[in-house]
């Protein structure tokens, strides 16, 4: 497994999982800036993270993150489905 290294010297381990990836930039981030850094910090830190992987790598995170997404995207669907269905049933 290969490791990268954020601009603020956090190795990351490519092993496919996201969210170590954001933990790794987040931990990163805080130990340079405590909790006073900016999206255009975060967007420097994963565009450097990006630049140091291959294209089998960014794929294979791509297809993670966007697995990621749709999970998140049918929860809140499925939130909204219950809410609604308990609010008819209050009523």
């Amino acid at each position: 497994m290969r490791t990268i290294t954020t601009p603020a010297g956090t190795q990351v381990e490519l092993d496919g999982d996201v969210i170590a990836v954001v933990e790794a930039i987040r931990r990163a981030l805080v130990r340079q800036r405590e909790l006073d850094y900016s999206f255009e910090d975060v967007e420097h830190e994963l565009t450097s993270l990006v630049n140091e992987m291959t294209a089998d790598e960014l794929r294979m995170y791509l297809k993670e993150s966007l697995g990621i997404t749709y999970l998140r995207y049918e929860n809140q669907k499925l939130e909204r489905v219950v809410r609604k269905a308990r609010g008819a049933r209050e009523d």
